[in-house]
């Protein structure tokens, strides 16, 4: 079974902001592949959707615990599912970098990210990680970017390039 985790922030006010760029892209992906609608699945403190291919299970992940502290509810499904943290990746957002660049390791430090160092809290940091940059205005306080809708601009990037990119990497490597 494998296991791929978007993070974002449950509520629609955090909809179409920075931070849930991977809610988006699950979205994305789900809709593409022919997943089952997302579930509210309490057990996991999660949005929940699977897809069968032949023997091998995937699910889809939105933590519904905000991202600070999605290590609970990745937890939860990998201990239900007995899912090892080889057959599961997490995708998230990063300010460091020029906007829409993605990288992936398999083992990184947390980076200063209170989410990642929660799920390595969980975990330790031996997990498959995805991340692209959503750039930083400075003109912002980093929490009100983060929290800010994309531009029309953006978006379009965001479909046209940045899901199929992220797409194209997850085939590649998981």
């Amino acid at each position: 079974m494998k296991l791929i985790i978007g993070l974002g922030n449950p509520g629609s006010q955090y909809t179409h902001t920075r931070h849930n760029l991977w809610f988006l892209f699950l979205d994305y992906f789900q809709e593409r592949n022919n997943f089952s609608d997302f579930q509210l699945e309490s057990k996991f403190k999660a949005e929940v959707s699977s897809w069968q291919y032949e023997w091998e299970k995937c699910l889809l992940l939105k933590p519904q615990t905000f991202m600070n502290l999605s290590g609970e509810s990745i937890q939860k499904i990998c201990q239900f599912y007995k899912i090892d943290t080889e057959d599961w990746l997490v995708i998230y957002d990063d300010m460091s970098m020029d906007f829409w660049k993605l990288r992936y390791r398999d083992k990184w430090s947390a980076g200063g990210h209170n989410w990642i160092k929660d799920i390595i809290k969980h975990f330790w940091q031996e997990f498959k990680r995805i991340k692209v940059w959503i750039g930083q205005d400075k003109r912002y306080e980093v929490s009100d970017w983060v929290l800010s809708k994309f531009t029309e601009d953006e978006r379009i990037d965001l479909d046209n390039d940045v899901h199929k990119e992220t797409f194209e990497l997850l085939k590649e490597k998981f």
